[in-house]
Order: C-alpha cells, then sequence, then structure tokens
C-alpha cells in the first residue's frame, strides 16, 4: 500500500449546540426535526465547501487521513440552556450524521481524540461511542478515541492532541504554542525520543501557528479553528466578548520537496451596526 501523504485536521465540532455545525434537518428523539438557523446553514455551507473543494485542492486530489481532535459534541455544561438537545444521544446522532460521509470521503482513515470532559464526557466516554459507531482507527488498546495521536505524515511526525492553555489577549496568542511546541522537543530529548515536526491543538476555537527553524526544516505548532460560532459563556469572558469566530480546518503535508501545512480559516459577520436617527 502506499502511504498518505495528507492528514486533514478538524476539531471542536460541538454537536448539539445551537450554534455549531448542524445538518439541515435533525429528528430528535421525541419525533420532532429541528431545522438549523441561518447562521448553522453559514456554517454548513463552509463544511460543504471546505470537504468538496479545498481539501481536494489543498492534497491535489491525493488521498487523505482524517484526525477529529475532540469534542465530538457539546454534551451538558456549565449550566448551558443552549443545546438543541441535552439528550447526549441525539447529539451523538449529529455528530456521527455529520462525520460519516467524510469517513468514505477519507477511505475509512480516520483518527479521532479525546476532548474535555464538560463536553465530551469524563474519559471522553461520548467521543469513544461516536468514534466507534463511525468505525474510526483504535489504538493499540483498542480505544477507538485516544487520548492522542503520534502519526507519520510523509516523512514528518506529528503529535496531535486536543488541549491547549488559552490566553485573554491576542496579543500572547501564541504564547502557548510555543511553549507546547518547546516542551515536546524536551521532553523527546530527555528520554532520546524522536521530536515531532508538528504539534497540533485545539480546544481554544482560534487557529494560529507558530514555525521556528529545525534541523528537518521548520518545527510547527499550530491550533485549530472550530465549527461553533459564539456561544453565550464566551461573550462573557476576557478575550472571548470582542474576539471574531474562526471556523475551518487545517491540513499537515508532505509535498514534492517539503513538509508543510496550510489552513482554510473564515470568519462570520459581526452584529449589525445600529444607526442613530433623528425624530
Amino acid at each position: 500500500m502506499k502511504p498518505i501523504n495528507n492528514l486533514v485536521v478538524i476539531g471542536d465540532l460541538h454537536s448539539g449546540c445551537q450554534f455549531s455545525l448542524c445538518p439541515p434537518g435533525v429528528q430528535l428523539d421525541g419525533g420532532g426535526v429541528y431545522y438549523s438557523s441561518k447562521h448553522q446553514q453559514v456554517l454548513w455551507d463552509y463544511w460543504q465547501y471546505f470537504w468538496r473543494v479545498w481539501v481536494p485542492k489543498a492534497t491535489r486530489g491525493e488521498p487523505f487521513a482524517v484526525c477529529v481532535n475532540g469534542d465530538l459534541v457539546d454534551g451538558k455544561h456549565h449550566n448551558s440552556v443552549s443545546q438543541i438537545t441535552q439528550n447526549i444521544r441525539d447529539q451523538r446522532i449529529i455528530a456521527e450524521t455529520i462525520l460519516n460521509p467524510i469517513m468514505e470521503k477519507c477511505d475509512g482513515q480516520m483518527y479521532v481524540t479525546r476532548g474535555t470532559p464538560v463536553h465530551s464526557g469524563e474519559s471522553g466516554q461520548d467521543d469513544e461511542s461516536i468514534a466507534k459507531s463511525i468505525g474510526a482507527i483504535p489504538d493499540d488498546l483498542g480505544h477507538y478515541a485516544r487520548n492522542d495521536l503520534w502519526i507519520k505524515v510523509g516523512q514528518g511526525l506529528a503529535h496531535i492532541t486536543h488541549h491547549i492553555g488559552t490566553t485573554g489577549s491576542v496579543a500572547y496568542e501564541t504564547t502557548a504554542l510555543m511553549k507546547e511546541y518547546s516542551e515536546a522537543c524536551a521532553q523527546s530529548g530527555m528520554w532520546g525520543l524522536q521530536a515531532p515536526d508538528v504539534v497540533v491543538r485545539s480546544h481554544r476555537h482560534r487557529h494560529s501557528e507558530i514555525r521556528v527553524p529545525s534541523a528537518t526544516g521548520y518545527g510547527v505548532c499550530f491550533t485549530t479553528a472550530a465549527w461553533q460560532l459564539k456561544t453565550p459563556f464566551v461573550w462573557r469572558i476576557p478575550g472571548g466578548r470582542n474576539s471574531i469566530p474562526q471556523i475551518g480546518g487545517s491540513l499537515i503535508r508532505q509535498g514534492d520537496e517539503e513538509f508543510y501545512t496550510r489552513h482554510k480559516t473564515w470568519t462570520m459577520d459581526r452584529t449589525q451596526t445600529v444607526k442613530l436617527l433623528g425624530a
């Protein structure tokens, strides 16, 4: 079998949230149907474009694998009431409906990592159930949703897991990325292991990337954009209330001459500007 030289990474689907990616019509456990909002319809259009246009173009039409980097469902968290349904079975079905067509596109080469317990359940049990249902590739212990993923993409080694530190200021967005990459290299050196060429994290719902020179060309650390808009929780946290949503995914690719990354990131329009009018 020929090696696969492309890995698409997406994260933070948060299926089941009113502000997240959702198919046009979803039947719920009680028999009713939820129809997506106009903003969810925009997210769905982005999703279709990402897989039908951007991925084939970025991979040059070559085979690719996929990693879904945690928080596949929104869960019941922080006393929130912003879910389409708090029935976790319904949320899992939404995630499976979204991911099953992607499983076909990557010919079953899909990996899933575990997200945040408040969303994915303790020990990632909801991510695990979805990953098993769609047939994700299990780890050596038989887990369909794993804590992290070490994976060779062409000549490069990538390390992928969900969590990373966050910040309330865009001025320090790349600080945690540099720390994450440096610590990964330090730990690898301490134990005589190969250091990762690419470190990938999600969780913060914002795409950012740092690149530093290395013996293999460049060492890279990036965070993925999400598939969820701003929720009521985000509006009240420092840095979040002024932020603009970032939607999209990333590609790790072994090209003809070098190992590199590419990203597709969208945003959404700000809320409508109000004009003051006299009497």
